[in-house]
């Protein structure tokens, strides 16, 4: 798509219209917002089970096919959020469309723990033992596909650092959605998209300059900032990104640095699209447009 949809720019225009909003924009570009949102109980479609799933630390949610589940693969949804925001209803109902767009994958959404309360490491102990959970549950590593947005697309990475760091097989697959890659914010988009980002744009004070969850670590850490770290043995990954978004360098430079090590990567700008922009759904052309691609990303790695 060589131009943005009317649909798109509407959508990218109301966001950049509530985000500079004085009286709720900064606790929306904070995340403040997002912590304290009340939301009805989502309700679960009947074509689908849902699970709870209850471990020491953290909750997980597992959605499956009533008629026709897929048994060969299973998809690890790890939530976006700035490592600030608990997991949501717009995140049981991506574990609805991976579910639909991988044609029947069972799907595990990984309520971690977020910061303040939980600083790093508690997010990636999570993800890590949301990962041993899948393993000890009978699914081999291969048949484990990864998949994140924004923090929750940096968290994928992490695991995957920490997984090959400590000698244990990778997952089969990546799927990020403007991940949170940098938290140094020191890539050439942060000054170059500070103007046209609608979400976080002309704010030094939003949760992309956020510190709870690195405290007092190094945020050049792979395990904090998977950009700075490397990328050999990694599976085939997906990195889908909008143009006009803070973040784009660090799918850029995530893309960059993989392929130079070996990875399978195919990285999509979508023109005009902001972050996230996957969270419009079937909503507008774009997003309709980025779910099908991971339709397809899945059809080529499982060969279905």
């Amino acid at each position: 798509m060589n131009q943005v949809s009317i649909r798109g720019r509407v959508i990218r225009d109301m966001i950049a219209h509530i985000s500079n909003d004085n009286r709720i924009g900064q606790k929306l570009k904070s995340g403040e917002l997002r912590k304290k949102l009340i939301e009805p109980k989502w309700k679960c479609p009947n074509c689908f089970t849902l699970d709870h799933v209850s471990l020491e630390n953290f909750q997980m949610e597992f959605l499956t096919r009533k008629d026709s589940p897929r048994r060969d693969y299973i998809i690890l949804q790890l939530h976006g959020g700035g490592y600030i925001g608990a997991m949501r209803n717009a995140y049981r109902s991506f574990a609805g469309l991976y579910n639909e767009v991988s044609k029947g994958m069972g799907v595990l959404t990984v309520d971690y723990r977020v910061a303040p309360e939980n600083p790093y490491p508690a997010a990636l102990e999570d993800a890590v033992e949301a990962y041993r959970w899948l393993k000890s549950s009978g699914w081999h590593s291969q048949q484990i596909i990864v998949a994140g947005d924004s923090a929750g697309g940096g968290l994928a990475l992490a695991l995957c650092m920490y997984l090959k760091d400590h000698n244990r097989r990778l997952p089969g697959g990546l799927v990020l959605m403007s991940p949170w890659a940098d938290l140094t914010a020191s890539g050439p988009s942060y000054e170059d998209n500070y103007g046209r980002d609608p979400l976080f744009g002309n704010s030094r004070d939003s949760l992309i300059y956020n510190r709870d969850y690195v405290g007092q670590n190094d945020p050049r850490h792979p395990y904090l900032s998977p950009m700075f770290g490397e990328y050999w043995g990694f599976p085939p990954m997906l990195i889908q990104a909008g143009s006009v978004e803070m973040l784009l360098s660090d799918s850029v430079g995530v893309a960059y640095w993989a392929q130079q090590q070996g990875v399978k990567v195919r990285l999509h700008i979508y023109k005009g699209m902001f972050h996230v922009f996957q969270m419009g759904m079937m909503m507008m052309p774009e997003s309709k447009m980025a779910w099908r691609e991971v339709g397809r990303y899945f059809e080529v790695i499982t060969g279905k």
